[in-house]
């Protein structure tokens, strides 16, 4: 991770935000971004990924994350990770796939929140969303078309 001062604004937040919150694991929420962010290529997939889930489980909006400063290009790949519970699952995952940062973010997050290594004990239920997510996973995939050799 490269720590620009962006960066260092989006940790900060992050961890603010987070900050009394726990994963289904029972480990301290902000993990799961920091995790993800260590995966990302640049800096504005780094901010998002460790944003990518305040608006949608805490109290800040879009509105503030925008007046903090934060890129448009980061504010719309917030916009299509937050998911809002009224659209069907399938369609949210179908709306980040036309953006490359919320598409980067998201694969990054499916694949950690797949990971039932993670878990003390696998229910039925982490089965189902496993399944869920790598569904997702597969939408948000580049297409794997034949060459045209």
């Amino acid at each position: 991770m490269i720590y620009t001062p962006l960066t260092k604004q989006a940790l900060r937040l992050c961890f603010e935000a987070h900050k009394e919150q726990t994963d289904k694991t029972g480990l301290p929420y902000v993990f799961h971004p920091f995790h993800l962010a260590e995966q990302m290529t640049d800096e504005y997939t780094t901010v998002t990924a460790l944003l990518h889930d305040v608006v949608e489980d805490t109290d800040y909006t879009l509105a503030d994350l925008q007046a903090m400063g934060y890129p448009d290009a980061v504010i719309q790949a917030l916009s299509l990770l937050t998911h809002d519970s009224r659209v069907p699952y399938e369609e949210y995952v179908q709306h980040i796939k036309s953006n490359s940062i919320a598409t980067a973010v998201k694969l990054a997050d499916l694949a950690h929140n797949s990971d039932l290594s993670r878990y003390d004990q696998i229910d039925e239920q982490a089965i189902r969303r496993t399944e869920k997510y790598r569904n997702a996973m597969h939408i948000l995939s580049p297409d794997k078309r034949p060459s045209s050799e």
